[in-house]
Parts: C-alpha cells; structure tokens; sequence
C-alpha cells in the first residue's frame, strides 16, 4: 500500500480514524527526499493497520500552519483526529514505527 496524498480538503476526514502518520515535506528539501523511502517502507509494513500520509507544505500552506510546522520534514502521529506525537527532522523508521507501535496500543 503507497503514501496517501493528504490536502487541506481531505486532511480531517482522512485522519478521523485510527492511527495515522502525516509526513509534512516538499520536494526542495533534501533531508525530506531521505525521509521518502523511509516513510514508503512504513506505508508497507503498516498496511491494514495505520496510515501513512504525506502533505506537501507548499500546496498545503494552511494545514502546515495549522499545526506549526516551521520545518520540514516533520512527522505528526494522529489518533482518531487527535495529535499524539510530533518529530522534527529525518528520523529512522525503528523510531516511526516504535511511534506508531505506541499510538495503535
């Protein structure tokens, strides 16, 4: 299962639900190009039980504001509609999917 493309029009109804991890990032940012794959991997390995999203901060300026994003990438972990967790810059995906693992507990 790939990333979903989340926008400001489909962002809460998307995130609702379960558990989701939001990759906010731009195609200009190198440490997100790094993050990318990363984020590809959990899309996988979490299929059926989270998931995982991306938003483009420079098509979705209002949702990056939002949520405070002042630099990218950085990675919300939504429960239910709710912000649980909030990283900042490239993380490792043993430290998503620990994040992730929590949030689905």
């Amino acid at each position: 299962m790939a990333t979903q493309i989340l926008t400001e029009s489909n962002f809460k109804k998307e995130v609702q639900d379960g558990v989701t991890l939001v990759d906010f990032w731009a195609t200009w940012c190198p440490p997100c190009r790094m993050q990318g794959p990363i984020v590809e991997t959990l899309a996988a390995d979490y299929a059926g039980k989270a998931k995982i999203a991306k938003v483009d901060v420079d098509q979705n300026q209002n949702l990056a504001a939002e949520f405070g994003i002042q630099s990218i990438p950085t990675l919300l972990v939504m429960k239910d509609g709710q912000l649980v967790d909030q990283m900042i810059g490239l993380q490792r995906k043993e430290v998503l999917a620990s994040q992730l693992d929590a949030a689905l507990a």
